[in-house]
């Protein structure tokens, strides 16, 4: 029950919805039990055993409620129809038929408002695990399968939905129906009612023996379910590489494989949870063929018990199955709802590690250098950086080059603040890091990447992302800049064309452009270029690398490259043998020393 209670904050926001639920749920169970208690008068009227009351009855205690109920409805009937036994029936008759209609009625009601409640936990549930996928650290997401977490977002919420919120509707109906169903039948015979107590134990004994492994059962359901999601996500994002290499049957058979296993678990969980029903309604119709028994003999033999009251009596007795049922029902749905509901909180409750202090500065200026002071960093074990040293200062171009491994582009994710060092610090103007809000940190800087990361959205939508609410002469500047007006306008819609999952109805140069024009849109002082051309072609590298020169005059530059042409004109340029410096100079003096540079010149020169 403690999942259900984290889960249960989510509905605060909704509780004037769960008022008028429990409202109406109250309204319901008490009109369900008196809708089966005004069947007596009219039996009564049918088996001609009602004598008229010409007296309104007095009400002497609880001991004599049932007599006072009948007589009280009797006098009314009286009063109204006379010796007129059709009149009498019709009356009676509708009296059954209102509390039934009033019963279903504020059954409606009730369902009804819940329904804003059960959606609403839904929604803020979604939106408060994207929150959290968005702020966890990238390195997060290193240990996790994509699709998981889809399937975590996904069908996890929505177990909960129906396993765990769906018991907010029992929770005061069923107990409340089944609660004035006994009051009424204590009623009618104390004696019977107690007799069916006997059985009620044993008939919830074997219905818990049941939902104990539900759990652990739906726990691999649900984990299966993320397997195969991850599979698909990865087929859609490598399809190319399936194709080329005629590698479909093995991501058939790996996915095909995962199915069969989802298939089995399913089995195994629904076979178990749909044992349930059945029990549930055999053990009840077996209390109830007891009591025909017992009752039958205080009816027929002792003459304690008139055929009226036990004809409404075992219409009471059933009424009370169905909520008993529902109560077994959504005691399964709680075991399996806490499977999903700990795979939502546990990332819900992750603990972000790279989370803003309570006095973290709002930083809105780069004025001296950016500078990493005996830093250390590894990912794992190994470590890739130690006591490593740099200074940018402000308005030059330092390019970082080296093999791949050799700390590139973690220096480049420590500045940017996607991990946290390890030892050592890394400034801005002096100020550590840590001490600046990530918000105004990053509002600093502007990222490209090797991958051109785009969305499925238009060119003008990309682009604007660099800054919220750009004018559509901004965005056009900012394009120009990059290179990218000319083939823009050329798309069959212009900056309204939509470019596709990942944009991939662009070419590779286009979409770098377009991310080297959503940077240049942003305008951050400082830029970081992590091997920005190293996947384009001869014309498309002329082109982004003209983009790229005109977007670093007068900003503070940090650039990780592969190819050493499109670094000649650096301040600086760092070379880099496993997380130490080697070497460092411009080009024109590195190429003098006839070291590591030179040889990576060279060997990039055939």
């Amino acid at each position: 029950m403690d999942y259900f209670k984290k889960i249960l904050r989510f509905a605060k926001p909704y509780r004037k919805f769960g008022f008028l639920n429990v409202f109406f749920n109250i309204l319901y169970a008490l009109f369900s039990a008196l809708s089966f208690a005004a069947l007596i008068p009219m039996l009564n009227v049918l088996f001609e055993e009602s004598e008229p009351v010409t007296k309104l009855p007095v009400y002497t205690g609880m001991s004599d409620i049932k007599d006072y109920f009948i007589d009280y409805l009797g006098y009314h009937v009286t009063q109204f129809a006379g010796d007129d036994k059709m009149k009498a029936l019709v009356l009676v008759i509708g009296l059954v038929l209102a509390l039934f209609l009033l019963k279903n009625l504020f059954n409606y009601l009730a369902m009804y408002f819940i329904t804003f409640l059960r959606n609403g936990v839904l929604k803020d549930v979604r939106n408060s695990m994207y929150q959290k996928i968005t702020e966890l650290p990238i390195s997060y997401y290193s240990e996790k399968r994509k699709g998981d977490v889809i399937a975590r977002i996904t069908s996890d919420v929505l177990e909960i939905q129906h396993s765990f919120l769906s018991i907010l509707e029992l929770i005061v109906r069923e107990p409340l129906t089944i609660l004035f169903t006994i009051l009424v039948m204590f009623g009618i015979s104390a004696k019977l009612t107690l007799f069916v107590f006997i059985f009620i134990p044993i008939a919830g004994a074997i219905i818990s023996r049941i939902g104990k492994s539900l759990k652990k059962k739906s726990d691999r359901v649900q984990k299966e379910q993320g397997e195969f999601l991850s599979i698909v996500e990865e087929t859609l994002g490598g399809l190319r590489v399936i194709k080329a290499f005629n590698a479909e049957s093995r991501f058939f058979k790996i996915f095909s494989t995962s199915t069969e296993r989802f298939f089995k678990f399913s089995n195994k969980l629904l076979n178990r949870q749909n044992l349930a029903s059945p029990t549930g309604e055999f053990l009840g119709i077996l209390v109830i063929g007891v009591l025909l028994w017992f009752g039958g003999k205080m009816v027929l033999v002792d003459k304690t018990l008139d055929a009226s009251s036990f004809i409404a009596y075992m219409g009471l007795a059933y009424n009370i199955l169905t909520p008993a049922k529902a109560i077994s029902k959504a005691s399964f749905g709680v075991k399996k709802g806490n499977a999903a509901a700990e795979r939502v909180l546990e990332i819900l409750e992750t603990e972000n590690p790279i989370v803003d202090k309570k006095d973290a500065k709002v930083k809105t200026t780069f004025e001296k250098d950016i500078s990493l002071e005996n830093i250390s960093f590894k990912y794992e074990n190994d470590p890739v950086l130690k006591n490593f040293n740099l200074n940018v200062p402000k308005g030059q171009t330092v390019a970082l080059v080296g093999q791949s491994g050799s700390g590139k582009s973690t220096i480049a994710n420590l500045v940017t603040r996607f991990y946290d060092v390890n030892e050592g610090a890394i400034r801005i103007d002096g100020i550590n890091l840590k001490d600046i809000s990530k918000k105004s940190l990053r509002n600093l800087m502007g990222l490209v990447t090797q991958d051109s990361i785009l969305f499925n959205n238009t060119v003008r939508d990309n682009i604007g992302m660099g800054k919220d609410s750009a004018s559509d002469s901004e965005i056009v500047e900012a394009a120009k800049i990059a290179n990218a007006h000319e083939f823009i306008m050329d798309l069959p819609e212009g900056y309204d064309t939509n470019i596709g999952d990942g944009g991939n109805k662009l070419s590779g140069g286009q979409k770098q452009r377009l991310s080297i024009a959503r940077a240049v849109l942003k305008n951050p002082p400082i830029m970081i270029l992590d091997e920005a051309t190293s996947a384009l072609d001869t014309e498309s590298e002329r082109l982004v690398q003209d983009a790229l020169e005109k977007m670093m005059r007068n900003r503070t530059s940090i650039v990780i490259a592969h190819r050493l042409s499109t670094i000649q004109k650096a301040d600086k340029i760092i070379v880099l043998q496993k997380g130490k410096i080697v070497e460092q100079g411009n080009h024109k003096e590195l190429l003098g020393k006839n070291g590591v540079y030179r040889k990576l010149v060279e060997m990039q020169s055939f």
